[in-house]
């Protein structure tokens, strides 16, 4: 019936390994490609500049990486700025405050010689505060101290409104020092009137020496996150690299394109199911075939909801090789396969092909093949009559011979009319006849009940085949295993618009516990060599189940001694039988 994967998939598989440029996990050669389809060499031949996905990735996210530590870089800088300017401001306010509450200050400020006091404390203070400068002025501004003696006893250069009334400020002004951050306090004296102000600053440059002194740092923070972000995402692309095949972004938008072509448009059920059991991927005619609503990805094989042995048959994932299963409605031909995409057990692929139709016609073609063995039974049957007839009119007994010759005809004519008269479904009728002639052959006795009465009944003529034909075959095998006499009776009618059918058979029957399995595939009663009881056939009354649950009628069996089938099958109205 074809091999583990059909042509079709063989065909689908290998054209996608050939837009990866990979070999085919399957063998496939790399000119199979899907029938009738032509393949445009663009898809084989990179264009120039086609870089691939892997590759853009890793330019992309090397200009991002970028970006991020500049960008990083540089907000680290202008924060260290500012923490170095507020950290001057600090000083410079912590200094200003304590001299302005200093008891010396306040003498000195009042006294006769204030630089003599004043000059060398402020500079121990300055040199042990690392500030740039520290002045002691009266309040019209005349220098008492200073970094550079020349400067004293001239103008103070800054703003000094605000400490003359009484406040502590903060400024940025620039001086004879240079551009500085700057602090500016009032000195009170006993009364609480300001007698002088205290002003300490630091210069922008020595801001700068500070901030250069960090700077070391953040670059090198800088370069280590580049470093460590341009490895990730060389590990990245590699890694990405392998799983996409070196394939640019077109190619891979062909290829899914492709794909998704394919899934949609191949006459065969696809299921990929992983190594967890979960269906990964169900095309248009698996979820057809299996009768399953909506999207079955990502759902586990034994939640969709199909019979026993083929969700077993998923779940195990076990090699199959054109297995026949039955749905609700549908027989079903299955093959798996695991796949091995990368050398690694990664799951399963399963095919499913439609096979009820082809079961009908398998029906048909085996009541055909029984009209051939009748036809032969009968010509068997015919011979030795025609010879017993022949014998007697040698023997000197022409009357005997007459006599033998018409009980014979009339025999046979008899049963003929019976079937006739009683089944107006021709193909019934035939298979009647030729199970009669098969059951006569082999030693059984097949009765039509006189009861029997039914004309045409819209039903299919496969589906009557596939019922009456497996029912009569396992009646006669069971009246063979029992004891004589051996008979089988059939009995066919119409009653209240629906088709009943009893089979009865003279054989050893079925055990009560036998009962809620007999219309399951695999189930018999027949010894299969080389496989335990229950397996091997047990393909019939499952098959007769599935077309009466089909038409939606009901089936039953009583059990032993000599089993009993009936089946009441709905007969369609004439809109529906209508061509």
């Amino acid at each position: 019936m074809g091999s583990e994967v059909t042509a079709v998939t063989h065909s689908f598989i290998a054209f996608t390994d050939r837009v990866s440029n990979r070999p085919s996990p399957l063998g496939a050669r790399r000119g199979t490609t899907l029938p009738g389809v032509r393949i445009p060499a663009s898809v084989h031949r990179r264009r120039p500049g086609d870089a691939s996905l892997a590759g853009r990735l890793l330019v992309l996210q090397a200009l991002v990486v970028l970006v991020v530590v500049l960008t990083s870089a540089v907000v680290a800088y202008l924060d260290a700025r500012q923490s170095a300017r507020r950290s001057a401001e600090q000083r410079t306010t912590a200094i200003v405050e304590s001299l302005t509450h200093s008891p010396l200050v306040v003498e000195a400020v009042s006294g006769r010689h204030p630089t003599a006091v004043l000059q060398p404390y402020v500079e121990r203070i300055r040199a042990a505060t690392g500030t740039s400068f520290i002045t002691v002025l009266a309040t019209d501004r005349t220098r008492f101290t200073h970094p550079t003696p020349s400067e004293i006893g001239k103008p103070f250069l800054g703003t000094i409104a605000p400490a003359l009334a009484g406040r502590t400020f903060t400024e940025t002004y620039t001086g004879t020092l240079g551009p500085s951050v700057r602090t500016t306090g009032p000195v009170f004296g006993g009364d609480g009137h300001v007698v002088a102000l205290v002003s300490a600053g630091i210069t922008v440059d020595t801001i700068g020496h500070d901030l250069a002194s960090a700077l070391p740092g953040i670059v090198g923070t800088a370069l280590a996150t580049l470093a460590v972000g341009a490895v990730g995402s060389w590990v990245l692309s590699r890694r990405l690299r392998r799983q996409t095949h070196g394939l640019s972004p077109a190619e891979l938008a062909r290829m899914v394109d492709y794909h998704d072509a394919a899934l949609h448009a191949v006459r065969e059920g696809l299921l990929l199911v992983d190594s967890d059991g979960l269906v990964q991927l169900a095309n248009d005619e698996a979820r057809r075939l299996l009768g399953v609503d909506g999207d079955p990805t990502g759902r586990h094989v034994t939640g969709l909801g199909l019979p026993q042995d083929l969700t077993e048959t998923l779940a195990r994932q076990r090699p199959a090789k054109d297995e026949v299963h039955l749905t609700g409605s549908r027989v079903l031909v299955v093959n798996q396969a695991p796949a091995r995409p990368s050398g690694a057990p990664a799951g399963t692929v399963v095919t499913l092909r439609d096979h009820t139709e082809l079961q009908a016609l398998t029906g048909e073609l085996d009541s055909i093949r029984a009209f051939a063995e009748s036809l032969r039974a009968q010509a068997h049957e015919a011979a030795n009559r025609l010879h017993t007839t022949v014998s007697l009119v040698e023997l000197g007994r022409p009357q005997e011979a007459i006599d033998f010759a018409t009980e014979e005809l009339a025999s046979a004519q008899a049963l003929t009319d019976q079937v006739v008269d009683a089944v107006g479904e021709p193909v019934l009728a035939a298979l009647l006849l030729g199970k009669v002639a098969i059951a006569h052959e082999r030693g059984v006795r097949l009765e039509i009940d006189p009861a029997t009465a039914v004309g045409s009944t819209g039903i299919p003529g496969g589906d009557l085949v596939t019922i009456v034909g497996n029912l009569v075959d396992n009646a006669i095998d069971a009246a063979l295993a029992g004891n004589a006499p051996r008979e089988v009776q059939l009995a066919v009618w119409v009653d209240d618009g629906r088709l009943e059918l009893r089979v009865e058979d003279t054989g050893p029957g079925l055990a009560d516990e036998d009962l809620p399995y007999v219309f399951e595939r695999g189930w018999t009663t027949k010894e299969t060599t080389g496989a335990p009881r229950g397996l091997g056939r047990g393909l019939g009354l499952a098959l007769v189940g599935q077309v009466v649950r089909r038409h939606g009628g009901t089936v039953s069996c009583r059990p032993g001694p000599g089993a009993e089938f009936r089946v009441s099958l709905p007969l369609p109205s004439p809109a529906q039988v209508a061509p």
